[in-house]
């Protein structure tokens, strides 16, 4: 694993100047003095970034491609620009930025038909949930009832697997999204506690001794965000969950901890020994994240 990360070079704590000119002795390369900043400094010189970036990425993704949508998914295809554009509409207030979102998402719409897949990251439940959403932002009450007419059409497949990005937990969070960015029970508590139910079931299946919920995809017990454990709490810990329910998600995790490599990464999958992915897909980025998520919610540094 020593190749696998960049050294942490940075002062323990670094105390803010008042004069942007002037910077502490240690304080030489270019992260380091940008630190040394008043905070407002700082945001404003990230903020500023943060929007030349987004200009980037829209010119490359849609503006070069001419408006054309090949893959209108939020994970690798357009709507994620969409996504972009809709996170700088809240931090901005730029309704240009939410006028050519709401654009994106019409194409990647038009795209989807057909598609038949039902989550966030990579199906039509993101397109639909974001759409309504953006929609909402516009004061487009039509649109946003349109959307969501289309996502409340949507059925889940008996065989669905249970992970992010093509399962049941996909389909979750959009519905968790909707609910955050519209209101409580846009989705009924009714149709999330079914699908709920499904994810509960299928882990306790599956699951055995210390590690009460375990999921397969392609044959593989997976850890990761993008299939596995990770990916499938986190969007537990967002719903509305029984005692004994959240008891085996707290287990689970409990398991995944006591189980991780002594480099601190965390397998790919259960069983696995090969110490080498650490990506948010595969590995200790995305449980990390599931980790920060069970701090939140269990109100404990325990994790």
């Amino acid at each position: 694993m020593a190749d696998r990360y960049f050294p942490n070079t940075m002062l323990v704590f670094v105390d803010e100047t008042t004069v942007q000119q002037s910077f502490p002795e240690g304080a030489k390369d270019p992260l380091s003095k940008l630190l040394h900043l008043p905070y407002r400094t700082v945001c404003q010189k990230l903020k500023s970034a943060a929007q030349d970036l987004k200009e980037t990425i829209v010119k490359e993704t849609w503006v070069c491609k001419g408006g054309r949508v090949s893959d209108y998914t939020l994970y690798t295809g357009a709507l994620g620009t969409a996504f972009l554009l809709f996170k700088a509409y809240q931090v901005t207030r730029d309704n240009n930025d939410l006028a050519l979102c709401s654009h994106i998402i019409k194409a990647c719409d038009s795209a989807s038909h057909g598609s038949g897949r039902v989550t966030f990251i990579c199906g039509q439940a993101g397109v639909y949930a974001l759409g309504a959403v953006v929609a909402k932002h516009s004061g487009d009450e039509q649109l946003c009832d349109h959307y969501l007419t289309k996502f409340k059409e949507i059925e889940l497949p008996k065989d669905l697997p249970n992970e992010l990005l093509y399962g049941r937990a996909g389909f979750l969070w959009a519905c968790s999204f909707l609910n955050k960015n519209i209101g409580r029970d846009t989705i009924s508590p009714t149709q999330i506690q079914a699908v709920v139910v499904e994810v509960i079931k299928s882990g306790r299946k599956m699951g055995k001794g210390r590690c009460p919920l375990m999921y397969e995809w392609h044959e593989k017990k997976y850890w990761g965000a993008a299939h596995g454990l990770a990916g499938i709490m986190h969007v537990l810990m967002d719903m509305e969950l029984k005692a004994d329910e959240a008891e085996d998600v707290k287990a689970t995790l409990r398991y995944m901890i006591r189980n991780r490599f002594p480099s601190g990464n965390y397998p790919s999958s259960d069983g696995s020994e090969s110490d080498r992915l650490v990506h948010w897909c595969h590995g200790a980025p995305g449980v990390a994240l599931t980790l920060i998520k069970a701090a939140e919610v269990w109100n404990t540094t325990n994790w």
